[in-house]
Formats: C-alpha cells, structure tokens, sequence
C-alpha cells in the first residue's frame, strides 16, 4: 500500500503539471481532412478544429477516427505538424498517437516523438518540451494478438511505461483482438506513475466498473452510446470522455456534462438522446464500406453537413485516406437522419 501511495502520488503531481488548469472531461480524436489531390487539407482542418475547441480542450492525434491506422509515418508526422502548429492559437492538449500493432515498434515511435518535441522547443527537458508543445503525453495501446496471455500484454507496455514519459494507455480490443484484464491495469497502475489515463472503447467497462485501486489513473470512455449514464458526476465510473462523435456533436455533449455536473440528469439525458440516434443511424449507413473504419466514415459524414449546411449533399462527399470518397447515397441519406433530428444547421461553419 506504500508503495501505490508513493506512485499515486507522484501520478498526482504529474497530472497537475500536465493540466494546471484542470483534465479535460471531454477529448475528440479528430478527423483528418484532404483536399483533392489526397494531401492534407491544412485550412479545413483548421475550420474543423476551431468549430470543437470551445468544448473539447483534448485531441488524441492521430486517432483511429483521424485515420492513425491507415497512415504512415510520414503522414503523421505531416498531420501532427499541422495540428500542433494550429494549436499555438487554440490552446488544447494534445495527446499523441503512437499506435502500433507492436508495443517496440510503439517505443520507437515514443522516444522519435520526444526527440522531435525536443528540437521543436530547443528545449532540453521532455516535459518542458512536450509543454511547449501543447502536447500533454503519448498515446499507446496493448500489442495486437488474440492469443497474447495476460502477462505478456503487462510486459510490453511495462517495457514502454519504463521510458519515463507521460502515457495514456488506449483499451482498443476492436484493432488489438485482446483486451487488457483491471488486474493488468492494476498492475501497470501501480509500478509506472507516468500511466496517468486509460481510455477504454471496448464498451465492455471492466476496468471502470471493477472497483479495483487504480492510484488516481484518469478513466475516459470511448464506447458511443447511453453517454449520459458513464460520467461519474452523474453516478457513473468515468471521469471524462474520448470520444468520436466529439467531432460533431462536441457541443452537445459538453452541455450534457455540464447538465450531470450539475445534478441534472434528466436535462442531460433529453441534451443527448437526439445526438444518440443520429449516431446509431448514421454508424448503420457506413457499416460495410470497402475504405476507412466506422469511427472516421461515420463522422466524415456528419461533419459534411456540420461544415456547408443544408446544401452538402450537393458538394463533392468528403475524401478517405485511400483516394475514395464517400459513396452520394450515403451523404444524402446523413443529412435526411439529420434533418429528421433537428440537427441539421442553417449554416455550417464554413460559411460563417
């Protein structure tokens, strides 16, 4: 007990100098947008970030939903660039991703990170560096494998937590085809300090709901769906959320916290339910799409309507990492769920 008190303590100091002004309780993956010819589209991107700012002070860079698994190296290194550039002016707390199939390959993705932080800052120090930045940790999940025993999941990451550097671990078992055990958490929770968030999006929410210690581990969801039942301010296990729908309904989700916050669950409940359905009619439209994942085709096409308003559906549909665009029917059969649901804007934030 020692021991985890010490660690729970140091987690406690580190979290209060990475957010000084207090965690995020609501993180977006945000979408990555290109132009026509598959580069990225710096000013749209820009438009996009300025519209969720307001509500959603995180971003994990790239996310699933900002197309992490389809993009090399290269590409990420362009689209962090772009971001943290854009994030001088915003003010948010980025978390990088550094998701892999393999935890070493993780690592080298973490100390290349930290070294390009170092000599963006000239500054020696990684938490200097990564405050500069606007960076607030790395962002890693458990190795791909459905055999992998639980112990060897716990050594992998151990392996990447021995680097010192602020970590958030990603519960991703729909990419990963495992999904760590809350003992395993417990265990990584207790020897590393610098594991200071998980997010889990198995929808499954055994870490959260398992009671076990954790030391003060920020818990976030990613799990869409019945949102206003999961914050702990509302009764729930959850201290905040990541989620992708941030991309498009930031606003309303942070009001329905703000409402749980408050000790309005019924308010919170009635902020969200419209939101809810659009995303389970709209996650329908995608399933079976040849490119892209769910996560990102889903909320691209949202965002279509989010960006140019009512009159989308006659733009050219929004552009996925491998060169497709969206199929018209899908865009068109968006912006119906969305005028169905009131949700649909005068004008989208492009035009304002």
């Amino acid at each position: 007990m020692k021991e985890m008190d010490n660690t729970s303590e140091k987690r406690s100091a580190l979290i209060g100098r990475l957010f000084p002004s207090g965690v995020p309780k609501l993180w977006c993956p945000p979408l990555t947008h290109y132009g026509a010819d598959g580069g990225l589209d710096r000013d749209r991107i820009a438009a996009h970030l300025r519209s969720i700012a307001p509500y959603a002070r995180g971003l994990l860079v790239p996310g699933s939903t900002g197309d992490a698994w389809e993009m090399d190296e290269d590409e990420q290194h362009r689209l962090l660039d772009v971001v943290l550039e854009l994030n001088r002016h915003l003010g948010l707390h980025v978390l990088i991703g550094a998701l892999r199939a393999d935890a070493e390959q993780e690592r080298r993705v973490i100390v290349d990170a930290i070294g390009r932080l170092r000599r963006r800052s000239g500054l020696g120090d990684d938490l200097d560096a990564m405050a500069a930045a606007g960076v607030c940790g790395l962002t890693v999940c458990p190795p791909t494998g459905r055999d992998l025993r639980q112990r060897e999941i716990r050594d992998r990451l151990a392996a990447i937590l021995a680097l010192g550097v602020p970590t958030a671990i990603y519960q991703l078992p729909q990419v990963t085809l495992n999904e760590m055990t809350p003992e395993t958490v417990a265990e990584l929770a207790d020897r590393h300090a610098n594991f200071y968030l998980l997010k889990d999006t198995s929808g499954q929410d055994r870490v959260a709901t398992s009671g076990l210690d954790l030391g003060g581990v920020i818990l976030v969801r990613g799990a869409e769906g019945n949102y206003h039942r999961w914050l702990k301010a509302g009764g729930g296990t959850y201290d905040g959320f990541l989620l992708s729908t941030a991309n498009c309904f930031a606003a309303q989700l942070h009001r329905m916290i703000g409402h749980l916050e408050a000790g309005r669950v019924e308010e919170a409940r009635a902020e969200i339910a419209l939101v809810e359905t659009v995303v389970a009619r709209v996650f329908d439209l995608v399933a079976g799409l040849p490119d892209g994942n769910a996560f990102a085709n889903a909320n691209k096409a949202i965002d279509h309507f989010l960006a140019h308003g009512p009159g989308a559906a006659q733009l050219p549909p929004p552009r996925l990492h491998a060169g497709s665009r969206l199929p018209p029917q899908v865009i068109k059969a968006t912006g119906e769920v969305l005028a169905d649901c009131g949700l649909m804007p005068s004008r989208g934030y492009l035009q304002a």
